[in-house]
């Protein structure tokens, strides 16, 4: 069994939709607390991702010994800073203002684990450009989205109808939902190949 380290529905539907029959236990980690710690390791912004995917992929492996276990994580930079998930409705409007019509850059770090120890880890960046959107048009996809942004970096879904927001993009789809999904089934392959055992999955009726 195949463990994801997150309560993110789109990662579960990515891997899910691979064929992979997973279970979810999100890690119990303070991601800001964890980011504080583990500063002094951080060469670069975007080395971030990077660690936090290893920090929950191992704190949920050593709870789940023999498993193998993904953890992930997603940073989004924009103008020399790093934007968490907005606390709450308004602050998730506030980020969508500010990054209309500029271009942020979305980090995707993932790593796999088992028996307590890193077995791989990877990073890939997207660049996105927002549209020089309205207010009103900003509210109305706002309203279309609801309270689902509030759970997103950047707060939008480029998997909803916040991909109205959008003039360009550079990099993976899969990269921008926040799980670089191809080179994780390679490390799958290498490293986990049990995790595609179709003997593990219930028989269709």
């Amino acid at each position: 069994m195949l463990i994801l380290a997150s309560k993110s529905a789109a990662r579960r539907r990515l891997l899910q939709n691979a064929g992979l029959l997973i279970e979810c236990q999100p890690a119990a980690i303070d991601e800001r607390q964890t980011e504080a710690l583990l500063a002094s390791h951080l060469e670069t912004a975007e080395d971030s991702a990077r660690l936090l995917a290893r920090a929950k992929a191992l704190d949920v492996s050593r709870r789940n010994l023999t498993s193998p276990i993904v953890g992930a994580d997603q940073t989004l930079l924009f103008e020399g800073r790093s934007l968490h998930k907005p606390s709450n409705f308004e602050e998730a409007i506030l980020h969508l203002k500010s990054l209309r019509g500029a271009t942020h850059k979305l980090v995707s770090g993932v790593a796999l684990a088992r028996d307590g120890e890193v077995l791989w880890d990877h990073t890939e960046i997207a660049k996105l450009t927002m549209r020089e959107i309205s207010d009103s048009e900003l509210d109305r996809i706002v309203s279309l989205e609801g309270e689902a942004i509030v759970d997103c970096v950047g707060a939008y879904r480029f998997e909803g109808p916040s991909i109205q927001l959008f003039d360009t993009i550079e990099g993976d789809y899969f990269t921008i939902l926040g799980l670089p999904l191809l080179p994780l089934l390679a490390a799958l392959r290498k490293h986990a190949p049990q995790s595609f055992d179709i003997t593990q999955r219930p028989l269709r009726k």
